[in-house]
Protein backbone atom coordinates (compact mmCIF):
# COMPACT_ATOMS: atom_id res chain seq x y z
CA UNK A 1 0.00 0.00 0.00
CA UNK A 2 1.37 3.50 -0.64
CA UNK A 3 0.15 6.95 0.35
CA UNK A 4 1.45 10.29 -1.18
CA UNK A 5 1.20 13.45 -0.19
CA UNK A 6 1.22 15.73 -3.21
CA UNK A 7 2.41 19.45 -3.23
CA UNK A 8 1.55 21.96 -5.64
CA UNK A 9 2.80 25.39 -5.57
CA UNK A 10 4.33 26.72 -8.96
CA UNK A 11 1.58 29.60 -9.38
CA UNK A 12 -0.44 31.75 -7.23
CA UNK A 13 -2.81 28.50 -6.70
CA UNK A 14 -1.91 26.32 -3.58
CA UNK A 15 -2.86 23.07 -3.81
CA UNK A 16 -2.00 19.74 -1.93
CA UNK A 17 -3.81 16.35 -2.48
CA UNK A 18 -2.95 12.62 -1.33
CA UNK A 19 -3.45 9.06 -3.00
CA UNK A 20 -3.77 6.02 -2.09
CA UNK A 21 -2.69 3.14 -4.11
CA UNK A 22 -2.84 5.22 -7.17
CA UNK A 23 -6.82 6.68 -6.29
CA UNK A 24 -7.17 10.02 -5.31
CA UNK A 25 -8.57 10.25 -1.83
CA UNK A 26 -8.58 14.01 -0.68
CA UNK A 27 -7.54 17.47 -1.84
CA UNK A 28 -7.17 20.91 -0.90
CA UNK A 29 -6.48 24.37 -3.03
CA UNK A 30 -6.19 27.53 -2.75
CA UNK A 31 -6.40 30.53 -4.82
CA UNK A 32 -4.88 33.71 -2.71
CA UNK A 33 -1.55 35.00 -3.78
CA UNK A 34 1.50 35.49 -2.51
CA UNK A 35 0.05 33.37 0.38
CA UNK A 36 1.62 29.88 0.01
CA UNK A 37 4.43 30.22 3.12
CA UNK A 38 1.02 30.98 5.42
CA UNK A 39 -1.37 28.81 4.08
CA UNK A 40 0.61 25.33 2.83
CA UNK A 41 1.52 23.79 6.04
CA UNK A 42 -2.32 24.07 7.26
CA UNK A 43 -3.14 22.69 3.86
CA UNK A 44 -1.73 19.65 4.80
CA UNK A 45 -2.56 19.27 8.52
CA UNK A 46 -6.33 20.09 7.15
CA UNK A 47 -6.12 17.10 4.24
CA UNK A 48 -4.36 14.88 6.63
CA UNK A 49 -7.06 15.50 9.56
CA UNK A 50 -10.04 15.28 6.62
CA UNK A 51 -8.95 11.86 5.13
CA UNK A 52 -7.80 10.39 8.67
CA UNK A 53 -4.23 9.61 7.34
CA UNK A 54 -1.67 10.34 10.26
CA UNK A 55 1.05 12.02 8.86
CA UNK A 56 3.28 9.03 10.03
CA UNK A 57 1.49 6.66 6.82
CA UNK A 58 3.18 8.32 4.46
CA UNK A 59 4.40 6.57 1.58
CA UNK A 60 6.60 9.55 -0.15
CA UNK A 61 5.85 13.18 -0.66
CA UNK A 62 5.89 14.79 -4.09
CA UNK A 63 6.34 18.05 -5.29
CA UNK A 64 5.80 20.07 -8.19
CA UNK A 65 9.25 20.67 -9.25
CA UNK A 66 9.16 23.82 -11.76
CA UNK A 67 8.94 26.01 -13.68
CA UNK A 68 6.99 28.41 -12.26
CA UNK A 69 7.05 31.24 -9.60
CA UNK A 70 10.46 31.37 -7.72
CA UNK A 71 9.08 32.19 -4.49
CA UNK A 72 6.15 29.88 -5.39
CA UNK A 73 8.86 26.58 -5.95
CA UNK A 74 10.95 27.19 -3.05
CA UNK A 75 8.30 26.95 -0.42
CA UNK A 76 6.86 23.92 -1.59
CA UNK A 77 10.32 22.17 -2.38
CA UNK A 78 11.03 23.20 1.24
CA UNK A 79 8.24 22.15 2.93
CA UNK A 80 8.11 18.65 1.19
CA UNK A 81 11.91 18.17 1.85
CA UNK A 82 11.89 19.08 5.42
CA UNK A 83 8.49 16.06 5.74
CA UNK A 84 10.82 13.55 3.42
CA UNK A 85 13.36 14.06 5.94
CA UNK A 86 11.23 14.19 9.08
CA UNK A 87 10.16 10.89 8.35
CA UNK A 88 12.81 9.22 6.11
CA UNK A 89 10.30 8.69 2.92
CA UNK A 90 11.15 9.30 -0.46
CA UNK A 91 10.83 12.59 -2.22
CA UNK A 92 9.42 12.48 -5.76
CA UNK A 93 9.33 15.41 -8.22
CA UNK A 94 7.20 16.15 -11.12
CA UNK A 95 7.09 18.61 -13.89
CA UNK A 96 4.56 21.29 -13.54
CA UNK A 97 4.10 21.37 -17.24
CA UNK A 98 3.43 17.61 -17.67
CA UNK A 99 1.00 17.72 -14.40
CA UNK A 100 -0.56 20.05 -16.69
CA UNK A 101 -0.58 17.99 -19.91
CA UNK A 102 -1.82 14.62 -18.14
CA UNK A 103 -4.96 16.70 -16.86
CA UNK A 104 -5.57 17.88 -20.87
CA UNK A 105 -4.74 14.17 -21.93
CA UNK A 106 -8.25 12.71 -20.98
CA UNK A 107 -9.89 15.87 -22.75
CA UNK A 108 -7.93 15.52 -25.84
CA UNK A 109 -10.60 13.21 -27.90
CA UNK A 110 -9.02 14.44 -31.53
CA UNK A 111 -5.61 13.36 -30.00
CA UNK A 112 -3.62 16.70 -30.66
CA UNK A 113 -0.56 17.37 -29.62
CA UNK A 114 0.02 19.13 -26.23
CA UNK A 115 1.36 22.38 -25.34
CA UNK A 116 1.15 23.74 -21.64
CA UNK A 117 2.19 27.20 -21.15
CA UNK A 118 2.85 29.18 -18.07
CA UNK A 119 3.15 32.64 -17.60
CA UNK A 120 7.09 34.13 -17.55
CA UNK A 121 7.28 37.51 -18.39
CA UNK A 122 5.72 40.36 -20.77
CA UNK A 123 5.60 37.88 -23.82
CA UNK A 124 7.74 35.18 -22.92
CA UNK A 125 6.29 31.85 -20.96
CA UNK A 126 7.54 28.33 -19.60
CA UNK A 127 6.14 25.38 -22.12
CA UNK A 128 6.91 22.18 -23.65
CA UNK A 129 4.96 19.79 -26.15
CA UNK A 130 4.20 15.97 -25.74
CA UNK A 131 2.23 13.60 -27.98
CA UNK A 132 -1.32 12.37 -27.36
CA UNK A 133 0.60 10.05 -24.98
CA UNK A 134 2.55 12.09 -23.19
CA UNK A 135 5.59 11.65 -25.07
CA UNK A 136 7.76 14.58 -24.75
CA UNK A 137 8.13 16.43 -28.38
CA UNK A 138 9.92 19.93 -27.36
CA UNK A 139 11.63 19.47 -24.13
CA UNK A 140 11.07 22.10 -21.42
CA UNK A 141 12.10 25.81 -22.23
CA UNK A 142 11.43 29.55 -21.44
CA UNK A 143 10.09 31.09 -24.92
CA UNK A 144 9.32 34.61 -26.41
CA UNK A 145 6.07 34.53 -28.87
CA UNK A 146 6.19 35.55 -31.75
CA UNK A 147 4.26 34.76 -35.12
CA UNK A 148 7.19 31.99 -36.29
CA UNK A 149 7.30 30.39 -32.81
CA UNK A 150 5.81 26.81 -33.13
CA UNK A 151 5.29 27.37 -37.00
CA UNK A 152 6.95 23.82 -37.55
CA UNK A 153 4.88 22.25 -34.79
CA UNK A 154 1.78 24.01 -36.34
CA UNK A 155 2.93 22.97 -40.04
CA UNK A 156 2.65 19.33 -39.57
CA UNK A 157 -0.08 18.88 -36.36
CA UNK A 158 -2.41 20.05 -34.64
CA UNK A 159 -1.27 21.74 -31.32
CA UNK A 160 -3.69 22.27 -28.10
CA UNK A 161 -2.50 24.90 -26.20
CA UNK A 162 -3.54 25.55 -22.53
CA UNK A 163 -2.50 27.20 -19.14
CA UNK A 164 -1.86 30.95 -17.94
CA UNK A 165 0.52 31.44 -20.42
CA UNK A 166 -1.27 30.88 -23.22
CA UNK A 167 -4.20 33.37 -22.75
CA UNK A 168 -1.78 36.19 -23.45
CA UNK A 169 -0.50 34.82 -26.36
CA UNK A 170 -3.63 33.75 -28.07
CA UNK A 171 -4.52 36.41 -30.23
CA UNK A 172 -0.43 35.53 -32.17
CA UNK A 173 -1.56 31.71 -31.85
CA UNK A 174 -4.97 31.73 -33.53
CA UNK A 175 -3.93 33.11 -36.72
CA UNK A 176 -2.71 29.15 -37.25
CA UNK A 177 -5.71 26.63 -38.10
CA UNK A 178 -3.83 23.94 -36.74
CA UNK A 179 -3.70 26.05 -33.23
CA UNK A 180 -6.48 24.96 -30.80
CA UNK A 181 -7.13 26.40 -27.12
CA UNK A 182 -8.62 24.95 -23.69
CA UNK A 183 -9.06 27.22 -20.96
CA UNK A 184 -9.33 26.89 -17.07
CA UNK A 185 -5.93 24.53 -17.19
CA UNK A 186 -3.21 24.85 -14.30
CA UNK A 187 -0.62 23.04 -11.99
CA UNK A 188 -2.95 20.65 -9.26
CA UNK A 189 -1.62 18.78 -6.59
CA UNK A 190 -4.17 16.03 -7.62
CA UNK A 191 -2.51 15.50 -10.77
CA UNK A 192 0.78 15.90 -9.49
CA UNK A 193 0.28 13.17 -7.04
CA UNK A 194 -1.17 10.77 -10.07
CA UNK A 195 1.82 10.83 -12.14
CA UNK A 196 4.10 10.70 -8.89
CA UNK A 197 2.01 7.45 -8.52
CA UNK A 198 4.01 6.20 -11.64
CA UNK A 199 7.23 6.88 -10.20
CA UNK A 200 6.66 5.43 -6.63
CA UNK A 201 6.28 2.34 -8.56
CA UNK A 202 9.20 2.10 -10.15
CA UNK A 203 10.93 3.95 -7.37
CA UNK A 204 11.79 7.12 -9.68
CA UNK A 205 12.92 9.00 -6.33
CA UNK A 206 15.24 12.21 -5.97
CA UNK A 207 18.08 12.81 -3.54
CA UNK A 208 16.44 14.76 -0.78
CA UNK A 209 19.53 16.18 0.07
CA UNK A 210 20.56 17.79 -3.26
CA UNK A 211 16.76 18.55 -5.06
CA UNK A 212 16.57 21.73 -6.37
CA UNK A 213 13.39 23.03 -7.91
CA UNK A 214 13.94 23.55 -11.78
CA UNK A 215 13.35 27.51 -12.06
CA UNK A 216 14.69 27.51 -15.57
CA UNK A 217 15.03 30.94 -15.43
CA UNK A 218 17.92 33.09 -12.61
CA UNK A 219 15.45 34.85 -10.11
CA UNK A 220 15.79 38.23 -10.81
CA UNK A 221 14.98 40.54 -8.02
CA UNK A 222 12.96 43.64 -8.09
CA UNK A 223 12.88 47.32 -6.00
CA UNK A 224 9.81 47.40 -3.76
CA UNK A 225 7.62 50.35 -4.39
CA UNK A 226 7.59 53.00 -1.96
CA UNK A 227 4.79 53.13 0.48
CA UNK A 228 3.39 56.85 0.75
Amino acid sequence: MSIILSIETATQVCSVALHKDNKLIGAKELLEDRSHSENLAVMIKDLLSLTGISVNDLSAVAVSKGPGSYTGLRIGVSTAKGLCYGLNIPLISVNSLLSMAYEVQGKNIHQYDLCPMLDARRMEVYCLITDYNLKIKRNTQALIIDESSFEAELSNASVLFFGNGMAKCRKILEKHNNAHFIVNIYPKAANIGYLACEKYEIKDFENTETFEPFYLKDFIATIPKKII
